[in-house]
């Protein structure tokens, strides 16, 4: 029994203090780039903002369409009356009473209503441009620092390797066969590279806090990178790209249901013209103690009404001036709609035209990389073989490291402008969902 009871503590235990290990391991473990984009939707307030503001304005259309469906009401009250008995409503008075009401036919609340479902999916559609926004800081903070970290290592390669030219310098200046002026270079050349590493230790600082802010996690923690960056498919012809967008963009569908709801709610004010028709029933108790007996010939206690209610308007000012109002509206609607499209259609001209330039300039960089490598290789030979020296080696090596930092900025920058593509189209936040 003391056997078995010193087993249980011991698994306890052993649970206890690698719960926290485990925990820490899986902190520490490798944050990809679409896991951080999911976290950063789940974690933004923004995207929750627009969450809740899609919930208003879909119980606001839910509050216009309440009017279209039936109500029942019941009461009752006790007053004093001289003369014939009524309320102040103009109603009998009764003991309890019983009120049904519906609206069948009336065009100004039908075009309110359907104003309000119209502004309901003005409000879907911005969860959704959120969600790319969101999703567009995410993947840019993270393929930035990415860029950032593997640049670092190439600026302490540099530096290792400038700092080896400079002793070589040195050296040679001290056998008298260097003039004074190459060690400054080479002192000017080490500095320059260490203003950059402050530089770009800086900028990871910022995109570390701006990163771990965006997907919830503490300041403090180290997120660990994917290595293998984005890659995305080349983008379709400036045409298609230009249709797509024109379908799929959440600003422009905005407008367009902006629009819509302008012309419902034009179509509703106009329509006032026709009346309006309602459906109503009643139910009264009423009591000898309300004096009926002395102003009606016959008292009867239980009283029930049903019928319709039709009014139709022979002349209205404000029936006439919410109607202008509303085309006025509806004018403004339209030529926004027509800019935005037009705005659109050239903004994605450009875009498109601005990740041509930044593909091929990423070729040239990949090039450039690979040239600078094969010299490498080069120089490395004629060094063995005593054809050149050492600091011949490093400002090679220095070279090489300066061409892969290039080829990792024009890298970045044609990534983000693929996901800045991606974005006016309206299907970036699409590109990083989890499917089941």
């Amino acid at each position: 029994m003391n056997k078995t009871r010193w087993v249980c503590r011991a698994l306890f235990w052993t649970a206890c203090l690698g719960f926290p290990a485990a925990l820490s391991a899986q902190g520490a473990g490798v944050t990809t780039l679409k896991q951080a984009v999911n976290l950063a939707l789940q974690n933004s307030r923004d995207v929750a903002l627009a969450q809740a503001n899609h919930t208003v304005a879909v119980n606001a259309a839910g509050v216009n369409r309440s009017a279209f469906r039936p109500n029942l009401y019941t009461g009752s009250g006790a007053g004093v009356s001289y003369g014939m008995p009524q309320t102040l409503a103009g109603s009998a008075p009764s003991i309890a009473n019983l009120a049904f009401v519906q609206t069948i036919f009336n065009t100004q609340l039908r075009g309110q209503t359907q104003e309000a479902v119209e502004r309901a999916e003005i409000q879907r559609l911005e969860v959704e441009r959120t969600r790319n926004s969101v999703a567009y800081q995410t993947a840019s903070a993270y393929l930035e620092l990415a860029k950032v970290r593997h640049s670092l290592d190439r600026l302490q390669e540099q530096r290792q390797s400038t700092s080896r030219i400079l002793d070589f310098t040195r050296n040679r200046r001290s056998e008298g066969v260097e003039l004074p002026v190459a060690v400054s270079r080479a002192e000017l050349d080490v500095a320059k590279i260490d203003r950059d590493i402050v530089s770009l230790e800086g900028r990871q600082h910022v995109l570390e806090a701006q990163l771990a802010a965006l997907i919830g996690a503490p300041a403090t923690r180290v997120i660990q990178l994917e290595s293998e960056g984005l890659r995305l498919a080349q983008p379709a012809s400036e045409e298609e790209l230009v249709q797509r967008a024109l379908e799929t963009n959440q600003e422009l569908l905005e407008a367009e249901h902006e629009r819509r709801a302008k012309q419902r709610r034009v179509a509703g004010e106009d329509g006032a013209k026709w009346g309006n028709l309602d459906l109503g029933a009643g139910y009264q108790v009423l009591s000898k103690s309300n004096n009926y007996d002395e102003f009606f010939n016959k008292f009867q206690r239980n009283n029930v009404s049903v019928g319709v209610q039709y009014r139709l308007p022979i002349f209205s000012s404000d029936r006439s001036a919410r109607v202008a109002l509303a085309r006025s509206e509806l004018s403004v609607a339209e030529i926004q709609l027509k800019n935005k499209r037009e705005n659109l259609e050239l903004q994605i001209k450009q875009q498109y035209q601005h990740v041509r330039e930044l593909d091929a300039a990423r070729t040239v960089a990949r090039l450039e990389q690979t040239v600078a490598q094969e010299d490498l290789q080069v120089v490395q030979t004629t060094f063995q073989e005593g054809r050149s020296n050492l600091r011949d080696v490093e400002r090679v090596r220095v070279q090489e490291n300066a061409s892969w930092i290039a080829f990792l900025d024009a890298d970045y920058e044609l990534q983000k402008a693929q996901l800045e593509l991606l974005n006016i189209t309206g299907e970036l936040s699409s590109l990083f969902e989890q499917k089941p």
